[in-house]
């Protein structure tokens, strides 16, 4: 069973040929405030994203009301360096009665919106308000019962791929084909937050595509938008960034997270990246044809009387390009010319003594 090559998500088309879906992740950078996550609804439609997106959870639903040390972040290299997992997700969470009002004033907006859903009773949730996608996050894409759930909405499916060795996203493909999904977009992602663009390997997203034949995006934790515009010419169909009004508003996620004028800038560039790309094409373009007409040609560059001979002294190679191609320049040195000409005339087989 193949995938489908064109996927709809919210009435926009995504595929080969389609420009990128840019998708503004609110997470939890809303600080447990809805005016201010309305607000980034606003910025994000204004920047030009697509989709507006978030995650649906509560911390019973992640993880366990525990002090042992397990349930602790131990990587010194982390953002949330010792904090406990159930109270980070009780800081980051998105409170579930404030999908439906997010979610309809993002369609005002004119934005796509979905959500990551982090196990079953959020897909029931989501499903009441009628989500077009389900995203399925790096850390929960082993979790086949929630994988299993999203694919009976017989919705598209977006997974991360964080993480996934390439054996256990050959076992992930082989499940969702099981379940017979035909529209899935798996996602390049690198799970560290902020993500050193070293780590971002953006050539695999080429043997994705090869591999598994299906749709490819990114999901980009670096900071700045170059490594999401670097992933154009390997077609993604999808740039998801995390977002914010401001990263000195310290939110969950801020640290990695675009602001404004940044998502506004990729949704721009990457846009002109996509359109740069067109086909393969030798030659003018048609803008470029009234600009041949500047290219070098041989010319006279000093007044010749009839039968003087053509030299180095009395031509020259300078634009604009009305006289013969320079390739000649070597065969007409020491003809004879056939009529006076003038400094500044473009040369002419016809005005020499070829025989």
């Amino acid at each position: 069973m193949a995938f489908k090559r064109v996927i709809d998500i919210g009435g926009i088309k995504l595929g080969k040929n389609k420009k990128p879906f840019i998708v503004a992740e609110l997470s939890g950078n809303h600080n447990q405030s809805l005016s201010r996550a309305l607000r980034l609804v606003d910025l994000a439609a204004d920047s030009g994203a697509n989709a507006i997106k978030l995650q649906t959870y509560t911390p019973e639903t992640l993880t366990l009301k525990s002090n042992k040390n397990e349930f602790k972040i131990k990587d010194k290299k982390s953002l949330w360096y010792n904090q406990n997992l159930f109270k980070l997700y009780q800081k980051a969470y998105t409170p579930w009665d404030w999908h439906k009002v997010i979610f309809d004033h993002a369609k005002k907006k004119g934005l796509v919106f979905f959500s990551t859903p982090f196990d079953e009773s959020a897909v029931d949730f989501l499903e009441k308000l009628n989500v077009p996608a389900y995203k399925i996050a790096s850390f929960e894409n082993n979790h086949f019962p929630l994988i299993k759930r999203i694919a009976e909405t017989k919705k598209p499916m977006i997974i991360s791929l964080g993480m996934t060795r390439f054996e256990e996203i050959k076992e992930l493909i082989s499940f969702l084909k099981k379940l017979k999904v035909k529209e899935l977009i798996l996602l390049k992602c690198t799970s560290t937050y902020p993500t050193n663009p070293i780590e971002t390997n953006l050539k695999t997203i080429s043997k994705i595509k090869e591999k598994f034949d299906c749709l490819v995006g990114l999901s980009d934790h670096t900071l700045g938008i170059g490594v999401p515009i670097a992933s154009i010419p390997y077609e993604v169909s999808m740039i998801e960034k995390h977002f914010t009004d401001s990263r000195k508003k310290v939110g969950v996620d801020s640290a990695f997270s675009l602001e404004p004028k940044e998502l506004k800038m990729l949704c721009e560039e990457s846009n002109n990246a996509w359109l740069s790309l067109g086909k393969v094409k030798f030659g003018p373009t048609q803008s470029e044809i009234s600009s041949l007409k500047y290219r070098r040609s041989i010319y006279i560059s000093k007044n010749i009387k009839k039968n003087q001979l053509i030299s180095n002294d009395n031509i020259k190679i300078i634009r604009p390009g009305y006289g013969l191609h320079p390739k000649y320049y070597e065969r007409i040195i020491g003809k004879k010319v056939i009529k006076d000409l003038k400094k500044g005339t473009p040369i002419k087989f016809e005005y020499l003594k070829l025989m």
